[in-house]
This record gives C-alpha cells, sequence and structure tokens, in this order.
C-alpha cells in the first residue's frame, strides 16, 4: 500500500534500523557515569551530537536532543524569550507556522507577552519586509519556518535573518521539514528539528542554539544536555536519528531530484484529469517531495477514506477531517479552497508506478465523492428570475454550503445577487474561492443572527 504522507512521518530509514539496533546493545548505560559501559556510551552520544551538529550547521556545542521536534520548539522558544525579557516580551511569527509555535505565542499572550503574525500571501510564502515590519523596540525574538509543512512553500529564511540581525531580533527556524534537504541558510540564532520527518525514530528532536544568544531554559536544572532539556537520553534513538539524518543527507541530491520531477507530474495532471481543482503553495520555491491540492464539491474525510481503501495513504488540512471542524490555519491564511484538500509526501524510494496509479484512481475517486454529496456536474439552468436568494446553510458542514450556492447560482439572473447563511468556518475561505473558480463576484460577508451572511453577486 503506497504511504504519501512522509511530511507527518517518514518511514524508518534503513540506517536509523542498524543503528538503533546496534545502540541497543552498546548504549544502554548512563553516558554520565565513569565507568567503562557509561564511557561507552557518551563516545555514542558524542558521536551522534557531532553528526547532527554537521548537518545542521552549528557546533556540537550548540545543539542539544530533545524528547520531540515540538519541545524543542517549546523549549527554544520559551528560553529564548525568557533570556531577553529585558527587551521586552513581543513574538513576531508568521501565519503559517506549525501549530506548537502558534500554541508557544498564545501561551506567551496569556501570560501577559503580546506576539504579531506575519501574513502571507496565496502561495504561503512572508512577503520581503514584512518581518522587519513587525518588529518592535520590545520585540524579544522572531520565529520562521525553513518550509511548510502543509503545502510545501519555503520561507525566505536568508531575508528574514538578515531583517532580524539588522534590528538585533534573534530568529528561531523550525526547519523539521527541510532539514533531511539540506541545511538551512545562515543567520539564524536557534533551531529546531524532529526525526521522525527524515526517517528518524519518533521521540527525538533538535534544539541547536547559536553561542551568544541569549538563552534561559524554563524549567528545573538539569545535568544533562547542557541543561536545557532533563532527563536520561534515549540514546539508542538518538543514534538512530543521527546516522539516519547523515544517511538522508548524502541521498538528497539524487533523491530530491527525483521526487521533485514526479511531484511536478501530479501538479501538472491533477488539474487536467480531476474538474475543479486547485493546486496550492509555491509551484517552484518548494520542498521536493510536497503537493497540496484541494478539491471543489469535495467532503475531504470521505475522500481521505476513499483513497485509502483504494491503498493510499494521504493527509489533509480539509476542515472535515478535523476534531475542531475549522479549516487548517495554513490554508486559512492564504486564503485558498479548503475543502476536499489532499496533501501527498512522498517517502524516500517511491516508486514511479505508485504514483502513475494514484493518478488513475484519483478522478474516479474524486467523481464518487462528489456524487454522493449531490454536487453539481454542470451549472443549473435560470429558473426563475429573483434579483435575490437567501440559502439557508446554517448547521451544515463543508462543502454542502458551497454545493448550494453552486447548485443555486442559477435561480437569479447576471446581476443578481445569493447570499449563503452558514455558521461553518470554512466557508469563510470556500465560499470566494467558489466564486474565483467560477468567475462570480464575491461581493463580502456581514454578521447574520445566527452564523454569518456571504454575499455572491452572479457575473457569468
Amino acid at each position: 500500500m503506497p504511504y504519501f504522507d512522509a511530511a507527518s512521518a517518514a518511514p524508518l530509514h534503513p540506517v536509523a534500523r542498524q543503528a538503533l539496533l546496534a545502540a541497543l546493545d552498546e548504549g544502554w548505560a548512563d553516558p554520565a557515569r565513569l565507568y567503562r559501559e557509561g564511557r561507552r556510551a557518551r563516545l555514542l552520544l558524542d558521536a551522534a551530537r557531532e553528526a547532527a551538529a554537521e548537518a545542521v550547521g552549528c557546533r556540537p556545542d550548540e545543539l542539544v536532543f530533545t524528547p520531540s521536534g515540538t519541545r524543542a520548539v517549546h523549549d527554544g522558544l520559551a528560553g529564548a524569550l525568557a533570556g531577553r525579557r529585558r527587551t521586552g516580551r513581543h513574538l513576531v511569527v508568521s501565519a503559517v507556522e506549525h501549530s506548537s509555535v502558534l500554541a508557544s505565542a498564545a501561551a506567551l499572550e496569556a501570560a501577559g507577552g503580546s506576539f504579531t503574525e506575519v501574513p502571507v500571501g496565496r502561495e504561503g510564502r512572508v512577503a520581503p519586509g514584512a518581518f522587519a515590519a513587525a518588529l518592535r523596540p520590545d520585540t524579544a525574538l522572531a520565529a520562521l519556518q525553513s518550509a511548510n509543512h502543509e503545502v510545501g512553500t519555503e520561507q525566505p529564511v536568508a531575508e528574514v535573518a538578515e531583517e532580524c540581525r539588522a534590528a538585533g531580533v534573534p530568529l528561531l527556524v523550525d526547519a523539521a521539514q527541510s532539514l533531511a534537504w539540506g541545511p538551512v541558510p545562515s543567520g539564524w540564532s536557534l533551531l529546531t528539528a524532529s526525526a521522525h520527518k527524515w526517517g528518524g525514530p519518533a521521540g527525538v528532536g533538535l534544539l541547536a542554539v547559536r553561542k551568544g544568544t541569549r538563552f534561559a531554559f524554563q524549567g528545573p536544572a538539569d545535568e544533562r544536555e547542557s541543561g536545557r532539556a532533563p532527563g536520561f537520553p534515549d540514546l539508542p534513538a538518538v543514534v538512530a536519528a543521527a546516522a539516519s539524518l547523515r544517511a538522508v543527507r548524502q541521498e538528497a541530491a539524487e533523491e530530491g531530484a527525483r521526487l521533485r520531477a514526479l511531484v511536478e507530474r501530479i501538479r501538472e495532471r491533477v488539474p487536467a484529469l480531476v474538474p475543479d481543482v486547485e493546486v496550492v503553495g509555491d509551484p517552484v520555491r518548494r520542498l521536493p517531495h510536497l503537493v497540496t491540492f484541494s478539491c471543489l464539491y469535495v467532503d475531504g474525510e470521505t475522500l481521505l477514506h476513499a483513497l485509502d481503501r483504494a491503498g493510499f495513504s494521504v493527509s489533509s488540512g480539509s476542515s472535515c477531517t478535523s476534531s475542531t471542524l475549522a479549516p487548517s490555519h495554513v490554508l486559512r491564511a492564504m486564503g485558498v479552497l479548503s475543502e476536499g484538500n489532499v496533501r501527498v509526501s512522498l517517502p524516500a524510494g517511491t516508486a514511479e508506478e505508485d504514483v502513475e496509479r494514484f493518478l488513475d484512481v484519483l478522478p474516479g475517486v474524486v467523481a464518487s465523492v462528489r456524487r454522493e454529496l449531490g454536487a453539481p456536474a454542470a451549472p443549473e439552468p435560470v429558473s426563475r428570475t429573483t434579483s435575490e436568494l437567501v440559502i439557508d446553510s446554517l448547521g451544515k458542514r463543508c462543502p454542502v454550503p458551497v454545493i448550494e450556492l453552486a447548485r443555486s447560482i442559477g435561480d437569479v439572473p447576471v446581476g443578481g445577487v445569493v447570499t449563503v447563511l452558514s455558521d461553518d468556518e470554512a466557508a469563510r475561505l470556500d465560499i470566494p474561492a467558489w466564486c474565483d473558480m467560477r468567475e462570480q463576484e464575491y461581493v463580502g460577508e456581514r454578521p447574520a443572527e445566527r452564523g454569518t451572511a456571504y454575499v455572491v453577486r452572479r457575473r457569468a
């Protein structure tokens, strides 16, 4: 069964498996002890740190291993903010950061601090100068991912790092998605990553803090990992993580080029094979293995289950696949279609025939889901001439409000107005996106007695 969700967790790399098994025999002792077994464990830990630091592009004594990438983000942000508390308690982040960064920002605000979200364009990339404009005299820290985990867009890390340097503000880079493909551009002050994203074992994160960066770990003091990651390290997992990172970086150029060609095939052929699809993310400045697209009139959860039954494991940022029933904050920040969202992220070694089979299966699966939901196959003819129509879609979830809009737009003449009442957060993205795809005019939204009224004027 083809696994196409490497952005969530990559399959364990063969080198990681070999290193893990070897370290279980050799690295079980406490590396802080001076007897033979402890010294052997310490040698393994030091070697792993040197290998990881080489891949990151920092000194070994600047890098520590944490219990997860999320823990690295939380500790990195908290420690850097605490280290610069005399400057202020303001944090600058992009609107498409990983949820771990945004959760830390929310915690800062709840504790009396503040944060600013820098907006992104429709391709998911921050604009030049946007971070500089958000920096203030009381800004203690800025955070920017190297590449987005949902749409693959690479961020202008070097440019933002220069803007932050000029303002005297340290920059934390979340490199979880990109580190397997190459080093992050220089200029950052802190960097985080997660081993299960590159084929290492879960439960290992990296936190690098450049010398000279003010940092005060928040938590009880501990003698291990320079006081920045308390507790006994999972040494076999750390060794496996470092070994696999070195291995994937050696393979990155060749495998990245191969996967980029397969992803480009998906980007080009899906819109040709499936009607009413929007491919999202930067088409050029992106990760080589990841592509995201959204399908109009499709329930994301139903689509993912259907693809799973067809033998493909993919993920989604659609609100229909979320327990919160809210669309992905990334898609929301980009202002793109969220319904029927599919993220395909190819692991190393993905076969060309698996991608071809996915492209063969996808059109029928999407068509089947659309039929189940009663999506219109073609524009409806004008059946009446009222100039205004109100559709009550309250209590209905994606993509039903958009389907009902599509069915009703033909009931008003050109120039007529259709108002959709909806309490589904996804409608704020999907109705304007439908208007763009159907060349209709999105007039805007206004509060309603319940939910929100979305106003559309028929232009075609």
